[in-house]
This record gives C-alpha cells, sequence and structure tokens, in this order.
C-alpha cells in the first residue's frame, strides 16, 4: 500500500510558505533600510552642504572686507571694521560647530587640527591686525592685511571648497551604495524566484509585481534628490529677496531720515561754526552707508527686476561691471523682447552674473561679449570671452556651472558650455518661449 502524499505535500507547503514569509521579511528589510539610508544622508547631506555654502559666504564677505580695506580711497579707518569682523566671525564659528555635528565625511584627526588651527590663526592675526589699527599704526595694519590675512583668508576658502567637493563625492558614493544594496536585492529576488516559481507560480507572479512597485518608488526617490539642489536653489533666492527687500525698506529709511535730520540741524548751526562742518561730514557718511545699503540691497535681488523686466536690469548690471570685475563688456541685443515672469527673470539674470564672475576669475581676458535675442520660440543668452577657457573636467565639476545648470533646468531651458573659434569660453542659456512668456 503505498503511502499517501498528504504528509508530504503538507510539509513542502509549509516549508515553502515558511520560506516565501522569511524572504519577504528579509527583502522588506532591506528596502526599509535602503530608504533609511537614502533620507537620512540625503537631509543630513543637504544640512552639510548649507552651512558649508553659509561657510564660504562668510569668507567671502571677509575677503570683499578685506579688499575694501585696503582702498585708501574710501578714506575709513581700519577700526570701524571691527563690528563687522565681529559678527562674521560669530557666525562662522557657529556655521563651523554646525557643519561638524552633521558632516558625512569622516575627516582624521589631523584634518580637524589643522582646520581648526588655520581658523585660530587667521583670528589672532585679525586681532594683531586691529590692535595696529588702534594704536595709529594704519600702514602697518594694511600691510598685515595684504601680507598675511588675505593668503590665510584664501586658505580658508579653498579648504571650505575641498569640503564641498568632498561633500559631492560623498554623495555620489551613497549613490553607488544604494545601487550596490539594490543590485543585491535584485539579484537575490531573482533566485528566489527560480527556486520557486515551479512550486508556487502565483506567488512568484505576486512577489514580481509586489517588487516592481518597490523599485518604481526607490526610482522616484532617486529623482527626488536630484531635485534637492533645485530647491536649494529656489530657497536661497527667496531668502535673498527678503532680506535685499528688508535692507532696502528698514535700513534704507532709517538711514535717510537719519540724513534728513543731519540736514536741518546743519541749517540751525551758525554758518562759520565747527558743528556746521562736523555735521555736514556725518551726513556724508550716513550718504555713502545708505547707497552702499542700496547698492548690497541690488546685489542681493535686484528691485529693477520686478520694476522694469529683465533687459532694463541686464542694461544697469552690465553698466556696472567693468568697476566691480574689471572687465568690459560689449552688449548685444536683438528682435523684439520676449515678456519674462519674475522667477525666470532672476535665473537668467544669475546665470549672467556667475558668466561674467567667471570671466574676470578665470579667463584672464579683460573684454566679455553678451548676446541678449529671442529665437524660433525660445530666448537665448550668451556670454563669451576669449580667454584661456575651460577644460573639461572644470566644466564638468566646477560648483559655478552646476549651479548654472540648475538654474536653466528650472526654467525648463538649457545650459551649454561651447569654445568659439577665437578661443575662450561661450556660455549659451536658451529658455523656452513657453517659459519666458509665463506672465
Amino acid at each position: 500500500m503505498s503511502r499517501s502524499p498528504t504528509a508530504a505535500l503538507l510539509l513542502g507547503l509549509v516549508i515553502t510558505l515558511a520560506t516565501v514569509v522569511a524572504y519577504s521579511w528579509y527583502i522588506s528589510n532591506q528596502i526599509a533600510g535602503l530608504r533609511r539610508l537614502q533620507t537620512e544622508l540625503a537631509d543630513r547631506n543637504r544640512r552639510d552642504s548649507l552651512q558649508l555654502l553659509r561657510i564660504q559666504n562668510d569668507l567671502n564677505q571677509l575677503g570683499l572686507a578685506m579688499r575694501d580695506m585696503l582702498d585708501t580711497d574710501q578714506g575709513y579707518a581700519l577700526a570701524a571694521w571691527s563690528a563687522q569682523f565681529d559678527r562674521i566671525r560669530r557666525d562662522l564659528d557657529d556655521a563651523f560647530m554646525r557643519e561638524q555635528e552633521v558632516a558625512i565625511v569622516r575627516r582624521s584627526p589631523e584634518q580637524t587640527r589643522y582646520l581648526a588651527a588655520s581658523i585660530e590663526q587667521f583670528w589672532d592675526a585679525v586681532d594683531r591686525m586691529f590692535e595696529l589699527a588702534r594704536t595709529g599704526r594704519e600702514n602697518d595694519a594694511r600691510e598685515q592685511v595684504r601680507v598675511s590675512l588675505q593668503a590665510r583668508q584664501a586658505a580658508l576658502s579653498t579648504n571650505v571648497a575641498r569640503l564641498l567637493v568632498q561633500n559631492n563625492e560623498s554623495e555620489g558614493q551613497t549613490a553607488q551604495q544604494v545601487q550596490d544594496i539594490y543590485r543585491t536585492v535584485q539579484s537575490r529576488v531573482y533566485w528566489f524566484l527560480a527556486a520557486t516559481l515551479i512550486a508556487i507560480a502565483a506567488t512568484g507572479l505576486y512577489l514580481i509585481r509586489t517588487n516592481r512597485q518597490m523599485f518604481a518608488r526607490l526610482a522616484l526617490l532617486s529623482d527626488q534628490r536630484r531635485e534637492l539642489t533645485q530647491t536649494m536653489i529656489a530657497t536661497r533666492e527667496s531668502t535673498l529677496r527678503e532680506i535685499a527687500r528688508e535692507l532696502h525698506d528698514e535700513f534704507g529709511q532709517l538711514l535717510t531720515a537719519i540724513g534728513s535730520m543731519l540736514r536741518r540741524l546743519e541749517r540751525h548751526a551758525p554758518e562759520e561754526s565747527a558743528l556746521r562742518g562736523d555735521l555736514r561730514e556725518v551726513g556724508e557718511v550716513a550718504q555713502a552707508a545708505l547707497e552702499n545699503v542700496r547698492g548690497l540691497s541690488q546685489s542681493l535681488h535686484p528691485s529693477l527686476l520686478e520694476e522694469l523686466g529683465l533687459e532694463s536690469t541686464i542694461d544697469w548690471y552690465l553698466s556696472t561691471v567693468e568697476k566691480q570685475l574689471g572687465v568690459r563688456v560689449e552688449y548685444e541685443h536683438a528682435g523684439t523682447p520676449l515678456p519674462v515672469d519674475d522667477t525666470t527673470a532672476i535665473h537668467v539674470y544669475r546665470v549672467l552674473q556667475e558668466a561674467l564672475s567667471n570671466v574676470a576669475r578665470h579667463s584672464g581676458d579683460t573684454r566679455a561679449w553678451v548676446r541678449l535675442r529671442p529665437e524660433a520660440g525660445v530666448l537665448v543668452l550668451e556670454i563669451e570671452d576669449h580667454g584661456k577657457g575651460l577644460d573639461a573636467k572644470t566644466a564638468r565639476r566646477g560648483l559655478g556651472l552646476v549651479a548654472m545648470r540648475e538654474r536653466a533646468a528650472l526654467v525648463g531651458g538649457t545650459l551649454d558650455v561651447l569654445a568659439p573659434r577665437g578661443g575662450g569660453t561661450l556660455i549659451r542659456l536658451t529658455v523656452p518661449q513657453a517659459s519666458a512668456s509665463r506672465v
């Protein structure tokens, strides 16, 4: 009498179900771990990048301040810069502390000590410089800025730029780690399907469908991570707009009121009195401060974009470029202007700013050509120079070019880096008419 296969079938079913349950639990844990890894590392990388950009901005402010300190035409005493340096110092220390808390890239103790020592040496040199200035040794203090402080600030900026590069490399390594986990999960899923499809075809088909849904969600998460940089740019523009508005409305009105009160006092003072001269001098200082505040407000976010439009703003900006950057610009504008909404205008304007800044910093040329024209349903902006040009590595990894490409993507356009016949670099931004004319 043959034995009934029921027991064997039941045992096989139990083993199969146990295998399915165990393997499903394993796959779920792997995918959940992958999701947590993506979420945590993307968030930390974003916060780390924000702090590094904050540090870089503070260092740039220090660089601009030191440049202005060496400008003897302004007539400011060096000790007057102490408050600004103290404010930047507090912000810089806070940014370094926060960056170390969220940094993904692990640094050796030697790197950490070197960075801390560089920062401490920089501020020690700043303290010595201001001490020289307070004792009346202005020339020695300026020499200290020229010989020591600018070099130390440049070294710190280089270190921060290197950290930003490392941060980007870390993001690439994270993406590679995610892909490795993805491939591992995928290969084991295929093995499991091959081993169980004959016994339970229905269960195998169900698992295939479930895993496809999971992989589609992973692809969506990957796309969202790539959009992170664009979100950061949009957030930065919004923040700069608010800061510029506060500077213009609050500080501008306050300085205007101070200037009016000083002029009234001056009229009531005796004609030849020393007080009248002092009031006039203070009024001139207040007027200079007002012009600086307005200039800074326009630099952060030009209100001309909302008031007069993109083309008038470009005309105004190009009239200031030679003084600010030392680059003489030839501007060519052809065709009927396209209406441009505020969002598109600010991104086109920032691309122009960054491109001309790159000409001043990297090309070695003192001339540039800017062309703005509508053609075939698109708005085209070109910035050309005949300097040294960009190599392939710089064009691919330069932070400025990355930011310009992200801005182009935000308005549905494209940014091309070309080499003109005469040598140098040609930056071409193309914005579709559907985006440019959205008003």
